[in-house]
Order: structure tokens, then C-alpha cells, then sequence
């Protein structure tokens, strides 16, 4: 009997598990509609990096920071993508291939995480299969898990370090070491990451104190490995350009803040109470409180999700309806049971905010996706809960029969729309039309002399270098580039590709192809093409004076 149902649990795992890769890898390369320009920069820089070992801009095998647009990124997803390019070619699928592979693995290791925390329980197997199937069909995790964004891999290590700590702890020691290696792994993916890892390994360390005093050699190879790991990014961390895009998004450089809290104690007439109560430190500490809670807001999870479509189809919020009742009742007996290691689900979702509430922008699907699945394993443990409380009452199968129609239709609705509707309703959110215009230009180029291409849908010389698989050596010969204060990088040109007006207002000849948005469209022009979104509105057009 028990092997049967051991084999039943086994099944039912890896059919979870394959409904998690559907739902991630079909229509990879379409869906979601077309490349943001830092999925473009990932690709280019994984394919410049298997060519000759350097990014675009020439640095050899970079492992502190990838430069981006004068954003400094952590490089790991550029590494994992160099294989997939290398197998796939220079293409959305391939781009997209390691978000999506290690989201799959994110719901399977999701399991043994949940098994490890709740090790102890009789419903142990059923909390793990049920937060694996929940993460699977989740449109939080499943939208994130679909484009090329480094913090869903950063989850897969998160989530990889914490298993491998708990199982090293409380089973096989040797296992530290590998936990170590995956926190730092996540350091090197995303930059919340570099946060939360620390803070996780400081609230496993002091929860597990005794246990690691028992087993003193891993714990010291297992931290020199790890500090080995980290050094080549710590003088980076700790230079101007690490801390530069902190310093365009956080809340504690907005100057308005200090303006009201000075007009606020002037009006007070500058007495000694309004000082203190209007104190810039306070007003500080209560805008981060605001903005904490922001990422957990009603509306947020269960309504309309982030208002960014490229974190949610806006027709459903981040988590579905029908886990409402159950993330409060989970919550609920989490705390009042508090089975074997129930402490770290509050830990890991509160601290998994932190980062993310320094931002002006809240709530934000992206930069709090280190929490998942922490809300997973609440709903999955409030439904065993309630299942066990309902269990031996009449009305059981009514609420069984009632939820499954329920959560099923929440599902129906999230995959119909995403996979219906989503790409038309917001191709231009996804910088949709770069790619026609790019193979329309390399069709006809040789007609012209100089092709200028719009920088109004985002960052077109990364485009134009993806989709003609530029030669990279080659590009860094021809670019001309502009760097300002603190690493902002502007491509102008490069050959004949211009992506600055100014530069092709002084170009001699008459023979130069343009490539606009329908707004800068002169009077003179002749327009050549027309390049639509999804939804058949023009994206741009290539005109000729």
C-alpha cells in the first residue's frame, strides 16, 4: 500500500511538473509578444560571449557586472544563455530558454523545500504537492517565468540555497557547501538577491546554531567557498557605479520628502515638537512602511496585479482569487500549530520585501519575486487545513466540488487571456516592431547610403545588433559612443546605422532611409513601409526624404 501510493505521489509530481513546463515553454518565442530591450542585451551578450569570451562592449569574461545601458547588472543570466544561443541561434526561444527552464526546476524544487519545512507533519507530502502545483499554474510566477528577467532565475537559487541548508542541517551536512555556492549563484543574478541571500543566511544560521557547531569543518569550507565565490564582485559592490541605479529608483533621494517635512516644522513655527515629530528620518521610515505594504495590498495580489503588463495581464491580480481564503486561513494555523519550521515562511516573505519597499515604484511583481513560493506554501497549507477541519462534515464534498470549480475557472481565465489575448492587447508595452523593421532594413539597405533608426520604442542599436546577428568584434571597431557621469552609455552609430538625429542631419548624400515613429513623420516624407503592433495599430514606419 504504500509503495502504490508512494508511486501515486511520484505521478502526480511529474505531472505537475509538466504542466509547469507547458505552461512556460509553449509559444516561448511569441509569448509574450516580442524582446524588451534587456532581454535583446542578454541575448547579444551571451552571443558576444560565446564568440570570443567578451560582452558587447569588450570586457573579457565579465563576473562582477555587465554593463547595460549604463546600468551595471549582475552577469549570470548572460552566462546561461550562452549555451541555449549556442544550440538554438540568436533567437527569442533561446533568450528566453533559461528563465523558463529554471522556472520549471523553481516548481519542483519547491517541493522538497516544502517537505524539508514541514519534514515532521503527517500532511507533510501534501503541503509539498500542492504548493508545486500552485507555483505551477501560477500567473505571477508563470509571466516571469516567460521572458528573459534574471530574478526568476535569482529565485531558483534562493530557493535552492534554503533546501540545500535545511537538508545539510538536518540530514547531510556535506550539502552546505552547495547551499553556499547557490545563495552566492543568486548574488551574481539580480541585484535584490544580494539582500535577501545575506539576510536568509543570517536567519538560518542563528536558527541552526547548535546544529552547525556539530559539524565545524563543513561550515568552515563551506564559507570559504562562498567568500571565494563573492570576491570578485566586492570591489565593484562597493564602487559609485554599483550604488547608481539604487540611486535613481530609491525613496530616500527624493528631495520632496524633505521639502514637506522643512514646510511642515515651518509652519509650525519652528518649535522644538514639530522637529521632532516632522523629522526627515521619521517621514522617511514612514514613506518605506508605506511602500512596504504596497507589495501587499488587496489589490495588488488578488485584483489587478502590478500595474506594469509586463508582470501581469491586468485582468487578474499577481495570485488567484480562490487563494484568498486560504492564504488567510494558512496564515492563520501556521501560527497556531506552528509545525517543525514554520517560522521561515514569515521570515523568507518578509524579508523578501525589504529590497523591494526601498523603491519608489510599489508594488512591484519583479523585485518581490524572491518571496515566491511563500505564498504558495500558505494557501497549500490553509487548504489541507480546511480539508482536515471539513473532512468528516457533510458538507465536504459540496466545498471540495464547489473550490475545484472555482480555482479551475481562475486558471481557464489566466491561461485564455494570456495566451488569447495578452500579446495583441499589449505588443507595444514589448517594444513590438523593432524586429520587422530590422529584417525590412536588412532586405533594402543596399540601396542606401545611411538608415536612421527611432530610439522612441526604446534602445535600438541592441535590436539592430541582435536580429542581424552583428559581429561583435566588428561592432566594437565601428561604434561610436557617448559616456556620461557615472557610466549612462548612449550608442549613436555604428556602420551605417545611425540612432541619433543630430548625427544624420549632418550626413552628406541623399540617400538615407528612415525608420520613425508616425509622430516625428515629416510633411516630405515617402513612406516606404508601415510596421503595425499585434493589435493593427502602427508601431512605426521606414520613409524616405
Amino acid at each position: 500500500m504504500l509503495y502504490n501510493e508512494r508511486v501515486k505521489q511520484i505521478v502526480l509530481l511529474c505531472c505537475i511538473i509538466f504542466l509547469a513546463a507547458f505552461l512556460r515553454f509553449y509559444q516561448l518565442g511569441t509569448i509574450a509578444p516580442s524582446l524588451t530591450w534587456d532581454e535583446v542585451a542578454w541575448g547579444y551578450n551571451a552571443y558576444s560571449l560565446g564568440i570570443d569570451g567578451r560582452d558587447e562592449f569588450g570586457r573579457f569574461l565579465p563576473v562582477n557586472y555587465l554593463e547595460s545601458f549604463g546600468d551595471f547588472k549582475p552577469p549570470m543570466y548572460a552566462y546561461l544563455t550562452v549555451i541555449p544561443v549556442k544550440l538554438f541561434g540568436l533567437t527569442e526561444f533561446a533568450v528566453r530558454f533559461p528563465s523558463a527552464f529554471f522556472g520549471t526546476l523553481t516548481v519542483l524544487l519547491a517541493y522538497f523545500l516544502t517537505k524539508r519545512i514541514f519534514y515532521q507533519s503527517k500532511f507533510s507530502e501534501y503541503y509539498a504537492l500542492l504548493t508545486s502545483g500552485l507555483l505551477a499554474v501560477s500567473p505571477w510566477h508563470s509571466m516571469l517565468s516567460r521572458a528573459a528577467f534574471e530574478a526568476n532565475v535569482a529565485t531558483f537559487f534562493l530557493v535552492a540555497g534554503v533546501w540545500l541548508f535545511l537538508e545539510a542541517a538536518q540530514r547531510k551536512s556535506w550539502l552546505l557547501v552547495l547551499s553556499a555556492t547557490a545563495f552566492v549563484f543568486s548574488c551574481y543574478t539580480f541585484n535584490t538577491a544580494r539582500i535577501v541571500a545575506p539576510l536568509l543566511v543570517l536567519c538560518l544560521t542563528a536558527a541552526y546554531w547548535k546544529q552547525l557547531m556539530t559539524m565545524k569543518k563543513v561550515v568552515i569550507t563551506a564559507t570559504i567557498v562562498g567568500l571565494v565565490l563573492l570576491m570578485p564582485a566586492v570591489p565593484f559592490l562597493l564602487s559609485p557605479q554599483a550604488k547608481l541605479r539604487f540611486q535613481e529608483v530609491n525613496i530616500f533621494s527624493n528631495l520632496a520628502v524633505i521639502e514637506r517635512t522643512n514646510q511642515e516644522i515651518a509652519n509650525d513655527n519652528n518649535v522644538w515638537w514639530s522637529k521632532i515629530l516632522h523629522n526627515r528620518r521619521l517621514a522617511y521610515g514612514v514613506e518605506y512602511l508605506d511602500h512596504y505594504f504596497d507589495n501587499l495590498s488587496f489589490s495588488f495580489l488578488f485584483i489587478k496585479g502590478d500595474g506594469n503588463p509586463k508582470f501581469s495581464t491586468q485582468a487578474l491580480g499577481q495570485l488567484y482569487l480562490f487563494e484568498l481564503p486560504f492564504l488567510l486561513f494558512g496564515t492563520l494555523f501556521l501560527f497556531r500549530k506552528r509545525e517543525k519550521n514554520w517560522w521561515l515562511i514569515p521570515a523568507w516573505l518578509l524579508i523578501g520585501i525589504i529590497p523591494a519597499a526601498t523603491a519608489r515604484e510599489t508594488p512591484h511583481a519583479l523585485r518581490i519575486e524572491t518571496t515566491l513560493p511563500m505564498f504558495q506554501i500558505l494557501v497549500a497549507y490553509g487548504i489541507v487545513q480546511a480539508a482536515v477541519l471539513l473532512k468528516h462534515t457533510k458538507t465536504f464534498k459540496i466545498f471540495a466540488v464547489c473550490f475545484l470549480i472555482f480555482a479551475a475557472s481562475n486558471i481557464v481565465y489566466f491561461i485564455e487571456e494570456y495566451f488569447t489575448h495578452y500579446a495583441k492587447e499589449y505588443s507595444s508595452e514589448w517594444q513590438y516592431g523593432y524586429k520587422d523593421a530590422i529584417d525590412y532594413m536588412s532586405h533594402v539597405e543596399k540601396n542606401y547610403s545611411s538608415i536612421y533608426l527611432t530610439k522612441e520604442l526604446g534602445r535600438p542599436y541592441i535590436y539592430t545588433l541582435f536580429y542581424k546577428k552583428y559581429d561583435p568584434g566588428q561592432f566594437r571597431k565601428e561604434a561610436v559612443i557617448q559616456r556620461e557621469a557615472l557610466g549612462f552609455v548612449t550608442v549613436k552609430s555604428f556602420n551605417k546605422y545611425y540612432f541619433d538625429k543630430d548625427a544624420v542631419k549632418h550626413l552628406q548624400g541623399k540617400h538615407i532611409l528612415y525608420i520613425d515613429t508616425t509622430g516625428d513623420l515629416p510633411k516630405t516624407a515617402t513612406i516606404q513601409k508601415t510596421f503595425y503592433l499585434q493589435n493593427g495599430k502602427t508601431a512605426m514606419v521606414a520613409y524616405t526624404l
